[in-house]
């Protein structure tokens, strides 16, 4: 247990005088002092990343934390997630990390919310003047990038709401701020994100070298063809033993070894293994941040820092520059030239293979009708016959305007659409 006095004995010697570093506003004094302390800050996901963030956080001097995660504990976690113990086994994250924290730091009030990010409303985002994302989705990012943005009021400067955010991936890691409308935010750097990892169908299927080929071969030809009606559960134990007794049986031919059920289970759901020292690096820098943003002692980051930690310790900050057709903080319209004959079918797969725009469930609207609308149900049904007609029956000779919108990640643009 930390003493209070102990604590903010250590966070003072930054804020109670001045330093070469601190931004021309800084006031060290009481009221900063103050200020720190009455901050609400709003931290998403209490997993690897967001063990660190909330031990960091308590450790800065931010007394009300409130913190969102909609998973329970599982005991792969206690490797990395030191907020947790075996007994917490099948508890909720947040609740938990919530406990430990507040009897660690005496006089820190941390407050769990168990559930999704999108059961809560504009007026419980409003409440906090810092939000931290230490998220391992991408399309939950988007959808909190999207709704903080959309806080934003020209006429009311409380509806600024900086975000923090920080992602790691093996021994790789980024943290960056992000300030809504004057710099850029996710949705501007969606392209930057890693893809998934895929192998080529004919080295899968004729030649593999790896574990990882014989696995594919197993999970996407053969599983297929032994159980056509069932979907292939990465979380099933059956269905991971399964696979890695067929895969093995596919690498003896091929004389490869080193197929585990953790390997097997990695390739199937993707995994990326989660490294203790890359989440403490991060979230240290997300903190520090947060720390800077409360008390203005020194210039922020501009605007995003690279961790690389594989080959050694590397970090690099460099300055993301805002998208102006970036559908969240800028103006999107895309522009296309169909054949009238194709369906509206057609036109809404080629949008989701838009990278400019990276849609999920996108709904489409004309200056007249709904074209097609993801919800409500009713509407839904109402519009889904829109499906099959011709883009040249919906809409007419010439060019129209679209509008796109996506509720899952919260985006909308404009599509330009000219019929050949």
């Amino acid at each position: 247990m930390i003493a209070d006095d102990e604590l903010n004995l250590n966070i003072y010697k930054y804020i109670d005088r001045p330093g070469p570093f601190a931004n021309d506003g800084f006031l060290p004094g009481q009221e900063t002092k103050q200020f720190l302390h009455q901050c609400k800050i709003l931290v998403i996901g209490a997993g690897g990343l967001g063990c660190e963030l909330l031990k960091d956080l308590a450790l800065s001097g931010f007394k009300e934390i409130h913190v969102i995660d909609m998973d329970t504990i599982d005991i792969s976690n206690l490797n990395r997630q030191f907020l947790f113990r075996q007994k917490d086994v099948g508890r909720p994250k947040a609740i938990v990390a919530a406990e430990f924290v507040m009897k660690r730091v005496p006089g820190c009030k941390v407050v769990p919310y168990y559930g999704k990010i999108q059961d809560k409303d504009i007026d419980y985002y409003m409440q906090f003047p810092i939000v931290i994302c230490g998220l391992d989705s991408v399309e939950a990012r988007r959808w909190m990038n999207a709704t903080v943005l959309g806080l934003y009021d020209d006429e009311n400067p409380e509806s600024l709401k900086p975000i923090i955010d920080g992602g790691t991936e093996g021994f790789k890691g980024q943290a960056r701020v992000i300030l809504p409308h004057m710099s850029a935010c996710y949705e501007c750097s969606l392209e930057m994100q890693t893809k998934p990892k895929t192998y080529p169908m004919c080295t899968i299927a004729n030649t593999p070298r790896l574990p990882e080929h014989c696995i594919e071969w197993a999970s996407v030809i053969q599983w297929p063809k032994e159980f056509p009606d069932q979907k292939l559960d990465g979380d099933n134990p059956e269905h991971v033993q399964w696979l890695v007794k067929t895969a093995t049986q596919r690498a003896k031919e091929f004389n490869i070894h080193g197929i585990t059920y953790s390997l097997a289970q990695g390739v199937v759901k993707n995994i990326i293994p989660a490294v203790a020292s890359t989440n403490a690096i991060v979230a240290a820098s997300c903190a520090n941040e947060a720390f800077k943003l409360a008390t203005n002692t020194a210039t922020l980051m501009n605007n995003y820092m690279m961790y690389v930690g594989d080959q050694g310790i590397y970090t690099y900050t460099f300055e993301l520059e805002r998208k102006e057709d970036c559908p969240v903080c800028g103006s999107a319209t895309v522009r296309m030239s169909l054949s009238g004959d194709l369906t509206l079918q057609d036109l809404i797969d080629r949008l989701l293979e838009t990278p400019q725009i990276q849609l999920k469930r996108p709904s489409l609207r004309s200056a007249t009708k709904s074209l097609y609308m993801q919800a409500p149900k009713p509407l839904e049904l109402a519009t889904r016959p829109n499906l099959e007609q011709t883009l040249l029956s919906l809409l007419g000779p010439g060019t129209s305007e679209i509008s796109i919108t996506d509720d899952n990640v919260l985006i909308s643009a404009k599509l330009i659409l000219t019929l050949e």
